[in-house]
């Protein structure tokens, strides 16, 4: 008779279904976990409680963890911006560098400001187009209303 022992380490066994769940709802994404939680509620309101709490306490709600690297960018982006902009603010040492930034940094918001006045600029004059246009076809169409009822009249007057 032979003995047979099981050497499954841990990473060998197969996951359970909840830490399967788990894995699959975090492929997903924070949305996925939510419509988990919501349809929990309506359904089996405990779930949805449970769901909820998981996701708090696990930190599932508020984590930054996505896969994806578009979607990292988007998270945490406002702390990001801050830092990096205090970064950019703190001396480097170097005063030839430093110069240099600051009036790199100066020149690229003067051209931000440009930019911006440019499409100010812009979608004025495409709010002017479109105006025009809708004047236009608005005098056309009066026009030819008139036009029409003039003809009616004068098909009145010869009968």
């Amino acid at each position: 008779m032979t003995d047979v022992t099981s050497t499954y380490t841990a990473q060998d066994r197969p996951m359970g279904w909840f830490r399967r769940a788990e894995g699959w709802l975090d492929d997903k994404g924070k949305g996925a976990w939510i419509a988990a939680m919501v349809l929990g509620f309506v359904f089996v309101w405990p779930v949805g409680l449970a769901l909820l709490f998981y996701m708090i306490w696990g930190k599932k709600m508020f984590a930054c963890k996505n896969r994806s690297h578009h979607r990292t960018h988007r998270c945490g982006s406002h702390g990001e911006t801050f830092r990096a902009a205090r970064a950019a603010a703190r001396p480097s040492g170097n005063s030839a560098f430093d110069a240099y930034k600051t009036e790199t940094l100066m020149r690229l918001e003067e051209e931000q400001d440009q930019f911006e006045s440019f499409l100010e600029r812009l979608r004025a004059a495409k709010d002017k187009a479109e105006f025009d246009q809708f004047m236009e076809d608005r005098v056309k169409k009066a026009s030819e209303a008139r036009a029409k009822d003039h003809d009616e009249s004068a098909d009145k007057e010869d009968a």
